[in-house]
């Protein structure tokens, strides 16, 4: 419950509250409170031209206000009237200094001192007599686009000067179509020139730039032509003067950039420079690496192209590192924005294509495979054309080209027929099972001498048998034969096989494997007599021996 005395001190502390907020606001500065009312500031434009910019408020009128009536008032002159000089009369109104602009009893506008710039630090009078000058002028122009000789010679000049920029269009495209056709000319002149073939495959490209230069030069002759057209009447001057003034002010502009920037440039320049002989330096010694005439440890052939194409890529980039603080506009807003544009996408790529690449230099550097190898891996079986950094291409028998990422061999087993190989060429095996009552040395012979008449196998080193297992019923022999030309391992089997066919019915040795349902009467074996059966060479006459062979050797 609210007892009486304490209401009584509740009114006296809000009077005192009341007493210091008013004593407060007394004494804070009349500018303080002029700011919380001003409006902002219009400037008055007549016929593009920038009079006097209104920033008071002046007898409860709003500086936009203010235009408007002025606007009014100019446009209501008659035109004998706009002909008169421009007076200036000072007032004073509510202790506020002002100067009235009128022509004879017509009264314009008037500018006070609130009006002023504090940055111009020009005197009432100063503005007073500046914006009579930018009227004057532009009542002036109005004057002058009246009379008919003025409207006459502008409108004769501007059809000259669109006659002109059409012949000039004209000129402009007929010559990009010549310059195109005469190089599009050049170019099929030379269809197998190797000058040329980078044009062919950048056609497309030059087109485009054609496109862009007609167009650049195009808008160049229009933008000419308007600047033209506008300065020939008197009230679009003020635009004409405005569209050379930016003209010249951005040529000025280009060029004095082009000065400051070319110590950096040349530094840049320089810098590159040195990165590109110093990678020609590298390019030299990896070259005679390739070529055998230079050793180094650990840098073996087939990881020479690699750890080249690493050594410039690092070459390059510390290069255009060091050079990229000289290179003009390097620190502006553009190039910050398209560092963080590249940034973001390499983020968003980068971890496949991370993988990809670190999977290309482990296989490089496993030395797993090289171009030439004749390789099986996984479901392809080929001969590899290209070891990229993100991937490998595979010609495999069927002419096709099969490319597989980096990163699936190496999660995959290659086996290289290749590898091992050397001068030799690449291995290609068949396999045959026969009985044990048929002499292996004739077994041997017949395997031996169907190799060496199949085209496309080799005869040195030559051919030998393995017996890789005696099984129940039979014997397994495999037969081995050189190649050089992987590609073709299909075809060449045939013919090895349809040559084993031959060897087998010539000297009446049954190729099936035998199953026997019983034992057979006698046992199954070759009689010594017969262990040198032909086309089988007798021992001591011939390489067939009752050791076991070594690879290039007779089997």
């Amino acid at each position: 419950m609210i007892t009486r005395p304490f209401r009584r001190r509740l009114r006296a502390a809000l009077a005192l509250f009341w007493l210091v907020a008013s004593m407060f606001l007394a004494s804070l500065p009349a500018a303080a409170v002029a700011a919380e009312v001003r409006q902002p500031e219009a400037t008055l434009h007549y016929h593009f031209r920038p009079i006097v910019t209104f920033r008071a408020t002046f007898v409860g009128a709003s500086p936009e206000y203010r235009v408007r009536r002025a606007l009014e008032r100019i446009d209501a002159l008659p035109a004998a009237q706009m002909q008169q000089p421009i007076e200036l009369t000072p007032f004073s109104v509510e202790d506020r200094r002002g100067i009235s602009l009128h022509i004879g009893e017509a009264v314009l506008f008037g500018i006070v001192e609130g009006d002023l710039d504090p940055e111009e630090k020009m005197s009432l009078e100063a503005v007073a007599r500046r914006s009579a000058e930018e009227l004057g002028a532009a009542l002036l122009a109005v004057s002058e686009q009246r009379r008919p000789m003025v409207l006459v010679k502008g409108v004769g000049l501007s059809l000259a000067a669109t006659a002109i920029a059409l012949l000039l269009l004209w000129l402009i495209r007929r010559a990009t179509a010549l310059i195109v056709r005469h190089f599009a000319k050049v170019i099929d002149a030379h269809p197998e020139s190797s000058s040329f073939r980078w044009a062919r495959h950048g056609w497309a490209l030059v087109q485009r730039i054609a496109q862009l230069l007609m167009g650049f030069l195009w808008l160049s002759v229009a933008y000419l032509w308007l600047t033209f057209v506008l300065a020939r009447f008197p009230l679009t001057e003020p635009l004409g003067d405005r569209l050379t003034s930016f003209l010249f002010g951005l040529m000025e502009t280009i060029g004095v950039g082009f000065i400051e920037a070319v110590p950096s440039l040349t530094t840049a320049l320089v810098i590159l420079f040195l990165t590109k002989a110093f990678n020609d330096a590298l390019g030299n010694f990896f070259k005679a690496a390739r070529a055998g005439r230079v050793q180094v440890h650990g840098l073996h052939p087939e990881t020479v192209n690699a750890t080249h194409r690493i050594c410039t890529i690092i070459v390059w980039g510390l290069g255009i590192a060091i050079a990229y603080p000289f290179i003009p506009m390097s620190d502006s807003d553009a190039f910050k924005g398209l560092s963080v544009m590249f940034g973001f996408m390499l983020t968003l790529g980068s971890a496949g294509i991370v993988n990809q690449l670190m999977s290309g230099l482990v296989l490089v550097y496993s030395r797993a495979l090289s171009v030439g190898d004749f390789v099986d891996i996984g479901e392809t079986v080929g001969v590899v054309s290209e070891v990229g950094a993100l991937s490998t291409k595979i010609i495999n028998m069927r002419n096709e080209e099969v490319t597989i990422p980096n990163a699936v061999l190496v999660g995959n087993p290659i086996k290289n027929y290749s590898r091992l190989a050397g001068a030799r060429g690449t291995l290609v095996s068949t396999k045959v099972t026969i009985g044990y009552d048929t002499p292996w040395r004739q077994v041997h012979a017949m395997l031996i001498a169907a190799a060496e008449q199949t085209p496309g196998l080799r005869a040195l080193p030559k051919p030998f048998v393995y017996q890789r297992s005696l099984a129940d019923w039979y014997v397994e022999y495999e037969l081995f034969a050189h190649t050089d030309k992987p590609l073709e391992r299909v075809p060449v089997l045939s013919a090895l096989h349809g040559n084993i066919q031959d060897q087998f019915n010539t000297y009446g040795v049954q190729i099936m494997s035998p199953h026997f349902v019983v034992q057979p009467a006698s046992n199954v074996v070759v009689p010594r007599e017969s262990w040198h059966a032909a086309p089988a060479e007798a021992e001591g006459g011939g390489p067939t021996t009752g050791t076991l062979q070594q690879p290039g050797t007779s089997g």
